[in-house]
């Protein structure tokens, strides 16, 4: 199988990922409140708009929270059979050391068959490395959220590095050089933050973007676009806009103009 980065490169005329975040509540029809519905719901999504994307992004959680796994499983395993050279992003934000990263590396990429994971670094480089032993998987760390709290940390200085850089501009030079030992490193940056996001290219212009926050957050795909540049894969995430455009029986439907419209918008 190609690597992670590599689909993104073979999928470079889009720049779009569709994120699966299931709400039941938000269900159509009898599906509503239907929790063993989740995969049939993601299943019409990415049927009506897998020729759209340059990826998928599950968010476990949602998953998790209603017991099905065993449909996150079923949905990725579908994703990969209608669209082989779509990579899926889970979305997990796991973060830990030694033995117990090992074993979250396993669930992303044996268990669930991801291509990538994203990643709380926050305990440092050890707490990435158990990932960068699945050769040619992704693994996407958490760089500069759009999350108004991210503030706390994010944007404060080092004192202790040279030229006291914020935090979030640390990392994304880490990611660039010597934590990006196999090439598999990607950054997630808000797309609330046009301006962090041109900072984070400067500083890493090899890397993966993955920007959530188009759509329903209010990120503005133009000043994305343009903040990111094209030196390397942008991946703009979109979840509840394109999943709840419709309530009816014409969701998948709906689901696919928006997302024509959010991929025509990202060139």
């Amino acid at each position: 199988m190609p690597s992670f980065v590599a689909q993104l490169q073979a999928l470079s005329s889009s720049r779009l990922c569709v994120g699966l975040d299931p709400e039941p509540s938000k269900f159509p029809g009898a599906w509503a409140g239907d929790a063993s519905k989740i995969y049939d719901f993601c299943a019409a999504i990415v049927d009506a708009t897998h020729d759209l994307v340059c990826a998928f992004k599950p968010q476990i959680a949602y998953f998790a929270a209603h017991r099905a796994e065993d449909q996150l499983e079923q949905l990725i395993a579908h994703i990969h059979e209608v669209a082989p050279g779509v990579p899926v992003i889970l979305d997990a934000k796991r973060g830990d050391i030694g033995s117990t990263a090992e074993q979250y590396a396993r669930e992303a990429f044996v268990r669930y068959q991801a291509d990538a994971v994203t990643l709380s670094p926050f305990m440092g480089f050890d707490s990435v490395e158990p990932y960068l032993a699945y050769e040619g998987k992704g693994a996407i760390l958490l760089c500069r959220t759009s999350n108004k709290g991210g503030d706390d940390w994010q944007m404060q200085r080092l004192a202790d590095v040279p030229g006291q850089p914020r935090l979030f501009e640390h990392l994304a030079h880490l990611a660039e050089t010597q934590w990006n030992r196999n090439g598999q490193l990607g950054l997630v940056v808000g797309a609330t933050y046009p301006g962090e996001i041109a900072r984070v290219r400067e500083l890493a212009p090899t890397l993966p973007l993955l920007v959530p926050g188009v759509g329903a957050q209010g990120g503005d795909a133009a000043a994305v676009v343009q903040a990111a540049g094209r030196t390397a894969p942008l991946v703009v995430n979109s979840s509840r806009a394109i999943l709840y455009a419709s309530a009816g029986p014409d969701f998948a439907a709906r689901a696919r103009a928006v997302a024509e419209a959010t991929r025509a918008s990202l060139t």
